[in-house]
Parts: C-alpha cells; structure tokens; sequence
C-alpha cells in the first residue's frame, strides 16, 4: 500500500462500515490522517481489512457525504480540508477566558444556511401551535445525535425537548422535588447553574464530598442518612470546573446507594463528546435516573435546544412538566434544530471543532503544564490549581489587571462551601491563537513572581 496508515477493528463492534467511519474521524482528530492525505483504494483497503469492497465503498461515500472526505474521479479519496476559521480581532485589550467559547467552524453558515431552506420551503403550519407532532423531525434528529451514549432503553418520543439544559434542569427538578423543605445534593464545586435551580424553587442545596474520581461515595451516602432520598444532580462525564470523570466502579456504587435509599439523580452531561464509552447512570439506574444535555457546549449556544430523558416508564411525567412550563418549543426552533442535527456536513464541523479546541488545549499545557493543571481532549476548559501561599480570589484580579479574565473557584463553590486556590482557564474561540498564548504566558509570569499582595 502507498499509504502507512490503516485502520485496526480489531477491537471495534458494530457494521464494519460504521466501524471504519469512526476509524477514520479518530485517525483525523488525532491527526494521524493530515488534511489533503488520500486513503487506500477501496479494493486494496477492503483487502487489508478482509471485508467487502462495498464496505469500504459504502464508508467513505458516507463521509465524502459529510464532507470529511472528499473524492475526484480517476484521483482517489482524500482527507478534506478543514474549515477555515474566520478572521479574529487583533490585540484585544481584555482577553476573556472565563467562560467558554467555542470556535466557528461552519457552524454560523450551516445555520444559516438551514435559516434559508427554511425560508423557502413549505412545512408546518405557522399559524397554528406546536405541538408533539412538530417535534417529532427533532426528535429524532436528537435521537441520532445521542446514538453513541449509553443511555439505557428509549425512543425518540420519550425525548422531551427544553429550551437548553438548564431549562430541563429545571423541569427535571420540578418534576422530582416533592418534600415542603427539599434537599438537592451536588459535589462541591459543580455548575452554578445548580445552584441558580434550586434558589429559584426555594430547596436546600448540599455539597458532597470529591477527590480526583468525582463524588466520594460515602459522602453521598452520609447524605442519603441524613437529608432522606432527595436529588443528585450531577455531571460524570465532565466536572465543571475541574475537568475531571467519574469512573465505571464509582457510577455503578453511587447508583447502588441510590437504588438503597429510593434517591433520585439528575445527570447533566452537557459537555457530550460524543461516545464516552461508559454507561449513564440512567443506564446503570434505570427506574431512578433522568439525563440531561443539549447543543450549546459541544456545538453551539445560539440554538437554545437541551433535551432530556426520564426514568423509564416515567417519560411522559417530565413531558407533561414541559408541557406546563411552555406548551411546546417554537417552530423554527424545532425546525432548525432538526436541520442543523441531519446536516450531512455537521460530522466534519464536529470533527474541526474538536480539533481546534485541542489546538487550544495543547498550546495551554505547553505554557502552564509545569503547575498543578487538569484537562481533557475535547474539553474547553481547563483546571488550575495554584501554588501554595495564593488566594484565587487575588489572583484573578491581579490576572485581569494583565488583560486577562479567569474564573475562580469560588464561583463554583456552594455558599457554605470551602473553595480550592484553583483557577479555570476556558478555551475562547474568538481569540487568535497568538493573542491566547499571549495571555498564558501573562498568566504564567504572574504564577512565578507573584505580588507581595497576593500572597496570604
């Protein structure tokens, strides 16, 4: 073969067609396939692989369709070029890195693009609500879009969609919360929007205990003693703030304490990176467990479209909440999020995004990987614990006198909680590479020679 590159299924399960598709969007996102490289001939790879030339044929004419690969006649099949991402300001005065942005890349003309199609083409009737039946091309869509997940026995229609993921948080919540005085567990630091949730219908929030696995599960199970089942909200896959994942023993020991204690557990899995590879905890704690996501971190936020799942056998309770709360989601929401989640370029936008973020990612740790600093592939943001003697607090103040905002561990600390001298630092796509790295090293100098006032 005139290529060194080629796929090993040797561990995959699936078609053997599907199997190569995912082979070669690894082998793109880790780079080991580089933009304009061309692919082994179908006959020659099908041959390698001991499958059938029309497996082959059938893979790569599915990602020349997505635009990850692109084919000529007489010339071969070829690793697509990526997306070109738009021209970015120069030199801004105030380098914000506290809350993720994600790059564009085709995301804004895809979306636009649908915005046009849809302009143009007849569907539902826009005089009229919506209702279950406009929501059923989403539905679907979304059904697609979480197929690598382990979520545990469902439909599309057991779907219900939100107004983003912290819409169904609270949907979820107010499906669930039924004590005078209820109690939501979280871990100690975890998304503020948690907390926000359960300000707004009057509960009491408690923190539980973490280490380097996610929540400790005694901690949890102190909690079950003392509150009584109440609801876990939670993110395994990817803690925010500290990147860090809950692994296969610990999700199935949470889950066995609150298959114990009848407790209930809000899983929020907004950061989908597609195939995890461990089970939800819906999966593993299917009568007690609702999952929530939606497309603003992994693609983007303009959309405001979160979708969540009940327990089994209890999807319709949460469909009803919906219901209450807005009687359906707008048409041209539903609409677009159906065409945005079927484009067949969408998979190479994911591709590129994800490839970009790295970009960031690996540019952070060459600056900052001397500290204490946490990351994830894929994950836009990143971790960082201070050294001894720093108040994050001073320090983020110090950094944004630098020309540089961060986020402290307070903002994702409970109330009566005990925040870390730990920083997180987010990948902002609407920063050139230049002015990011820039803004590291800002960071950088400042962790080396700290001023008298920071020091405690």
């Amino acid at each position: 073969m005139n290529t060194i590159w080629l796929p090993d299924l040797s561990q995959a399960t699936g078609p053997k067609y599907q199997q190569l598709i995912e082979s070669i969007r690894a082998a793109i996102v880790s780079k080991q396939l580089q933009p304009g490289e061309k692919l082994p001939p179908v006959r020659e790879l099908a041959w390698q692989l001991q499958v059938t030339p029309g497996t082959v044929a059938r893979a790569y004419r599915t990602l020349v369709d997505q635009a990850v690969l692109s084919a000529a006649v007489g010339r071969g099949t070829y690793v697509a070029e990526p997306v070109t991402p738009p021209a970015l300001p120069e030199n801004p005065d105030m380098v914000d890195l506290s809350s993720p942005v994600l790059p564009d890349m085709g995301q804004d003309a895809l979306i636009r693009s649908c915005y046009a199609r849809m302009a143009q083409e007849s569907g539902h009737n826009l005089t009229g609500y919506p209702g279950q039946n406009t929501e059923q091309g989403a539905k679907q869509a979304v059904y697609k879009w979480l197929s690598g997940a382990d979520l545990g026995p469902y439909q599309a229609d057991d779907i219900t969609l939100t107004h983003g993921a912290q819409n169904a948080i609270m949907m979820v919540l107010q499906t669930t919360l039924q004590d005078p005085d209820p109690v939501i567990l979280t871990e100690d630091l975890s998304y503020a929007g948690f907390r926000n949730a359960a300000r707004l219908l009057r509960a009491r929030i408690v923190g539980l205990k973490m280490d380097e696995g996610g929540i400790v599960p005694q901690s949890y199970e102190d909690a079950c003693k003392a509150y009584g089942p109440q609801v876990l909200c939670t993110s395994p896959g990817v803690n925010n703030p500290t990147t860090c994942s809950t692994g296969l023993q610990r999700r199935q020991d949470i889950a066995g304490i609150a298959r114990k204690y009848g407790g209930i557990i809000l899983e929020d899995d907004s950061y989908f990176l597609e195939s995890g590879g461990l089970p939800s905890y819906r999966a593993l704690l299917p009568q007690q467990s609702y999952y929530v996501s939606s497309l603003s971190k992994p693609l983007t936020p303009s959309l405001r479209v979160g979708f969540a799942l009940g327990p089994v056998g209890q999807c319709q309770k949460l469909q009803r909440t919906a219901r209450y709360n807005h009687f359906g989601l707008a048409l041209s929401v539903t609409d677009l999020a159906e065409r945005v989640l079927n484009a067949p370029e969408l998979p190479r936008i994911r591709v590129s995004l994800i490839a970009r973020v790295n970009e960031y990612l690996r540019m952070a740790v060459n600056v900052l990987g001397s500290f204490d600093l946490k990351w994830r592939e894929g994950v836009p943001f990143l971790w960082l614990k201070l050294p001894r003697n720093w108040r994050a607090s001073n320090f983020c103040m110090a950094v944004e006198k630098q020309g540089v905002r961060l986020r402290s561990a307070d903002d994702f600390a409970l109330l009566d909680g005990r925040a870390p001298h730990a920083v997180r630092i987010t990948i902002n796509g609407r920063v050139r590479l230049d002015d990011f790295e820039a803004a590291l090293f800002r960071i950088e100098k400042l962790l080396r020679n700290p001023p008298d006032s920071i020091g405690l």
